[in-house]
């Protein structure tokens, strides 16, 4: 109980005009991820009802690009697209909701990690600044946690 609310406490700023400054980009990104980038490739009630997906259903192509990175991905393509779509739809979510911050942080820029060296990198720069800028703002969530204006805090200042 005591890591779990190690991982879930956030740094709190000496200004709560600090924290709403970088709660902006947290949210803003968490919107993105899982309304537009994982919503795409992952089920979810907002998903796209083009794509046909089902609740918490990979789209069928995606497993077949994972597969295509070669190496581990190659060996379970379903798994690693299924995680992958996950952390972005679901990450997105609760990025954008400051909940369990750091846990969610990590998960989405392990994705973007893979995102950039794995699909984007040989395409140009120019097409890798937006897992780039996610892989960014989840550095930062990763090492403050979600501030004052998140789920997290709500959570921790309670159990204190």
């Amino acid at each position: 109980m005591r890591i779990l609310n190690q991982i879930t406490t956030p740094v709190l700023l000496p200004h709560w005009s600090q924290d709403l400054l970088l709660a902006i980009p947290r949210m803003v990104c968490g919107y993105l991820l899982t309304a537009n980038f994982g919503a795409q490739k992952f089920g979810l009630p907002w998903s796209p009802p083009e794509n046909g997906l089902g609740f918490f259903e990979v789209a069928f192509w995606f497993p077949q690009d994972v597969a295509h990175y070669g190496g581990i991905f190659a060996i379970t393509p379903a798994f690693f697209a299924w995680m992958g779509a996950f952390s972005e739809a679901v990450g997105g979510l609760f990025l954008l909701f400051g909940f369990q911050t750091r846990l969610f942080s990590f998960l989405i820029l392990c994705t973007m990690l893979v995102a950039i060296f794995m699909q984007q990198i040989q395409n140009g720069l120019w097409n890798c600044l937006p897992a780039l800028g996610f892989l960014w703002v989840s550095l930062f969530t990763m090492v403050l946690g979600s501030g004052r204006f998140g789920v997290d805090y709500l959570i921790t200042k309670k159990v204190k």
